[in-house]
């Protein structure tokens, strides 16, 4: 076959070159760890109309990283200088025990086809890109160290570790998040993020209240962009550890250190970032690192309790940047949503959740975290106490939930009844008065409810409230509240309305 007959030098300051080339369009650090970790080998006439240009590999999994990241611009690249199109392959330098010729690899690609054809005859794949001298490689070469499972498993175990060491819970992922009307926006949003970071939403802002899923989100986007380049520089941290992490440089005079590991990174995810406000050093030193970050197209992924426009002490060219990006309010999830996911977060906890009963749980819990404590606490007593999973078990944990929940507050009766009596519309008389039309006495029940199940009134207490009703009335509507709202999805959302305005 026909080549440009360059010898090793010539070829090496031709790769030299082009890599240095390829950081003007891709990072630096994928052309450290993958373009300059390869060797070319040979460039030989490939169909009479292309180039083929073969490289030496230390891994397949430095070949996989290389055809994923650097393939097209190195393509396009050595096409310019050669004056034709070019197609890549590798081969392995691995010793054999035969001192045989290391076998050519099939690109990257075509490891990626076979897999998903179940690994079938590959035989005509290899010929259209291997040179007569790999007409004997062993027909088996995609199974076992280089095998496409192989790979992938290579770097999904790569990715798994890089998320553990900055941070991430391996089980904040997209798949695991559940998404509803109050947080579809949000969703699509990071997904499209993770997909192209620094290109489709540049900062992504994403604020709510506790437990609504924002630090899920952003989690999700960094073991999601780990899973496809685990070599991508990824910072995950509060502002807490960064206001820290700023202190501790000026402390140490490391300031150089810390400029370089935040203004390179290729990802910063920042959770809680109203905790930099008010302090000027540090959002002096946020704003230059937002900058650089910006410049360079890396992508930035903020979260906060509240938007921009609210973070009082914050200054207001820093606010400015983060609204210049998406900002998106992420609310509390509906009832049907909290369901959904304490059925999930059972399900992967390994405990059979009666639909019923997780109705129940979701129609007293707001918030998505304490959802999951709630799970953490059944399995407790499930492992632990072997109890079963039943109305009695799932009230206990409510009611002790709802204990600790409002134990630290001053809620007094008389704001549970004002709150019943805004959200229906009434006035606190006609709610306490005597009267019984079917609206007034729905609201009137679920005061009673609400008494007994966040303040734990006796009944007859709950009964002088209400026009001085006897015991019985108030267990009745206590119990008949509690029943409906397992079934009844609109009674269970106003009761969640009433909850969460108590709790502002």
């Amino acid at each position: 076959m026909p080549s440009l007959n360059l010898d090793d030098q010539q070829l090496q300051a031709l790769w030299a070159e082009t890599c240095s080339e390829l950081t003007a369009q891709v990072s630096s650090l994928s052309v450290d760890a993958w373009g300059k970790t390869c060797q070319l080998h040979s460039i030989d006439d490939f169909g009479g109309d292309k180039w083929l240009a073969t490289f030496f590999s230390p891994s397949s999994f430095t070949a996989l990283q290389f055809e994923k990241t650097l393939s097209p611009p190195a393509k396009q690249l050595l096409s310019t200088k050669l004056g034709r199109p070019v197609e890549i392959k590798f081969i392995f330098n691995l010793p054999s025990a035969t001192n045989q010729p290391s076998p050519v690899a099939p690109t990257v690609s075509t490891l990626q086809a076979e897999s998903a054809s179940s690994l079938a005859p590959r035989a005509a794949s290899q010929a259209s890109v291997s040179s007569p001298a790999a007409s004997h490689a062993p027909s088996d070469f995609g199974d076992g160290l280089f095998s496409a499972s192989t790979v992938r498993a290579t770097v999904i175990s790569r990715a798994a570790t890089v998320a553990k060491n900055i941070g991430l819970r391996p089980d904040f992922t997209f798949d695991t998040f559940a998404v509803s009307t109050s947080n579809e926006m949000a969703h699509v949003a990071a997904r499209s993020v993770a997909s192209n970071p620094g290109i489709s939403y540049n900062p992504l802002f994403l604020y709510g209240g506790v437990g609504v899923g924002k630090t899920h989100l952003m989690q999700s986007i960094g073991n999601y962009v780990l899973a496809h380049s685990p070599e991508t520089r990824i910072i995950y941290c509060t502002g807490e550890e960064f206001t820290n992490s700023i202190i501790k440089a000026i402390q140490t005079k490391q300031a150089l250190s810390f400029k370089d590991k935040y203004r390179t990174c290729e990802v910063l995810l920042i959770d809680d970032i109203q905790f930099i406000a008010g302090k000027n050093a540090v959002q002096e030193e946020f704003f230059h690192t937002f900058n650089a970050l910006v410049k360079q197209n890396h992508q930035i992924v903020l979260t906060s309790d509240r938007p921009p426009h609210d973070i009082a002490l914050l200054e207001d060219r820093l606010r400015s940047r983060f609204e210049a990006g998406l900002t998106i309010d992420i609310q509390q999830p509906p009832f049907e949503l909290r369901s959904a996911i304490l059925l999930a977060k059972a399900a992967a906890a390994g405990l059979d959740l009666p639909i019923d009963l997780a109705q129940m749980i979701a129609a007293r819990i707001d918030s998505a975290r304490q959802l999951e404590g709630l799970v953490l606490r059944l399995k407790s007593a499930v492992q632990l106490q072997h109890r079963l999973i039943d109305q009695e078990l799932v009230t206990s944990l409510l009611t002790d939930h709802e204990r600790q929940e409002y134990s630290t507050r001053t809620l007094q009766p008389h704001q549970i009844i004002s709150a019943t009596a805004t959200h229906y519309h009434l006035k606190q008389s006609a709610l306490t008065g005597t009267r019984r039309q079917k609206e007034i006495a729905l609201a009137r029940h679920v005061a009673m409810f609400l008494l007994k199940s966040l303040l734990e009134m006796s009944y007859a207490e709950i009964g002088k409230l209400f026009s001085h009703r006897d015991h019985t009335s108030v267990m009745h509507a206590v119990t008949k509240i509690n029943d409906t709202m397992k079934h009844d999805t609109t009674l269970a959302q106003d009761i969640s309305h009433i909850r969460a305005s108590l709790s502002r």
